[in-house]
Order: structure tokens, then C-alpha cells, then sequence
């Protein structure tokens, strides 16, 4: 009959229709294509390097205290006088962190101290630091970029001639040990050429508890070493810094 037969062709091309659009979802390449993704970023090689930095400085020492031995009164109307610093040291410089490592050496300062008579007990105290530093260079100006920064290290405290007329007497030339030692810094440096850079700046250094030369009553104690220090340095990068062009 031609309305059956009407039918069942309709039937049979829509089956045909419905399964060719299944068939269509389920293949993977009529599918969007997912983003690639992002490459990883790229480092940065012009923008850090090797320096050498070489610094020179004026100091003044201080004291947290003296400690005598047991049974003596601690001296009194304690100082400690100035000196000199010098030193040197390497690093690497990013964009906004340095870090070197220095070796900076501090002439002897005279301590002056009283037990029987106004400044009776004398000593000379002197220090070679070995120091881990970190700096973060803030923002820069005209070439100048101020900084802070800190350090860590150890530090050989030397303490030679020693007087004192109360117990501990005189007794060996000299003593040293090895402290903990640290500091806090902040400065500007100015950029003079794209390699060399030109460093004031002030740093606060601790070497600790030193002990005097000892007798059979012990040795004086000379607590909370430091110095506050001025110092003008020179920092010469082998590489061309990019923020310095």
C-alpha cells in the first residue's frame, strides 16, 4: 500500500538521521580543541651577575657591659673607642636582592674602664668578621638606589693589652675566640658607570661576649661587643645589569 510504504521510508531515514548525529558526537575530532597551554617562563639572564665590592670605614665601638670575676666589683664608666674597618667580599646581584659574602677586618679600639682609679682597667679589642649578607635595593633614582639588609657569620675577637689592678691581673699577651656574629644594614648606591657602583652606607655590628686574658681568679668578661660604623664601598659587577643602562 503506498501510505505503508510512505511510512516506513520515513521511519527508516529518520533512524538513519538519528544515528549518524549520534555517531557524529561521539567522535573526538568534531570536538573544540582544548588551549595549549601556557610555556613556562622564560628566565631572565641579563638580570643578575657576579660582583666584587671592596669597603673601607670609620667605627665606634660599644659595650653592653663588663662582668669581673666572681667576688670583685664589675668596672665601671665602661668605653669603647674607635677605629678603622676594611674589607671585602663577593656576590650575586638580581634585580632587587644581592647577596655576598665578606671578610671585614676592625682595628684595635681602646677599653677603658674604672676599679680603683678613673680608668685603671685598659684593653684593646679587636674583631675579623666572616659574614652571609642579604640586601633588598628598595627603588632607584637618578642612579641612586638606597637598600637594607642583614647578616650573619662569625667573627675571631681578639683582646690585647690588657691592664686591670684588681683581679684578673695581667695574665697571657692576649686571648681570641671564635663568636656568632650579625649586623644590620642600610645605604644608597649610586651607579656611576653600567658596571661600577659606588656604596655609603651604615651597618651595625655584634661579635658578642669577649673574655679577657684570665689568672687563677678567671677572666673578665666584656659583654654585647659592637660598633657602629660609616663606610664608602666600591662594587664592580662583571656583567652588564640591565637596570643600570
Amino acid at each position: 500500500m503506498p501510505c505503508l510504504r510512505w511510512m516506513a521510508a520515513t521511519t527508516g531515514a529518520l533512524i538513519t538521521a538519528l544515528a549518524g548525529a549520534a555517531h557524529a558526537a561521539d567522535m573526538p575530532h568534531d570536538r573544540p580543541p582544548l588551549p595549549a597551554p601556557p610555556p613556562p617562563p622564560a628566565i631572565d639572564w641579563q638580570n643578575w651577575g657576579w660582583y666584587l665590592r671592596g669597603d673601607v670605614g670609620w667605627y665606634s665601638g660599644i659595650l653592653g657591659g663588663v662582668t669581673g670575676v666572681p667576688g670583685f666589683a664589675d668596672p665601671s664608666n665602661n668605653k669603647l673607642g674607635t677605629g678603622i674597618t676594611a674589607g671585602g667580599g663577593a656576590g650575586i646581584k638580581t634585580r632587587w636582592l644581592r647577596t655576598d659574602l665578606t671578610i671585614d677586618y676592625a682595628s684595635p679600639a681602646k677599653y677603658t674602664g674604672t676599679s680603683a682609679a678613673p680608668n685603671d682597667v685598659t684593653a684593646k679589642i679587636q674583631s675579623l668578621a666572616v659574614l652571609f649578607n642579604g640586601y633588598f635595593d628598595l627603588t632607584t633614582w637618578y642612579r641612586m638606589t638606597p637598600y637594607i639588609g642583614a647578616g650573619a657569620g662569625t667573627a675571631l675577637v681578639r683582646v690585647s693589652n690588657y691592664q686591670n689592678p684588681a683581679p684578673p691581673f695581667t695574665g697571657a699577651p692576649t686571648s681570641s675566640q671564635w663568636n656568632f656574629a650579625y649586623a644590620g644594614m642600610a645605604g644608597i648606591g649610586w651607579a656611576v658607570t653600567p658596571n661600577a657602583t659606588i656604596d655609603l652606607g651604615y651597618r651595625y655590628l655584634n661579635v658578642g661576649n669577649v673574655k679577657s686574658p684570665s689568672d687563677a681568679n678567671g677572666a673578665m668578661t666584656f659583654r654585647n661587643v659592637g660598633a657602629h660604623e660609616v663606610r664608602v664601598g666600591l662594587r664592580w659587577s662583571f656583567d652588564d645589569l640591565r637596570e643600570f643602562q
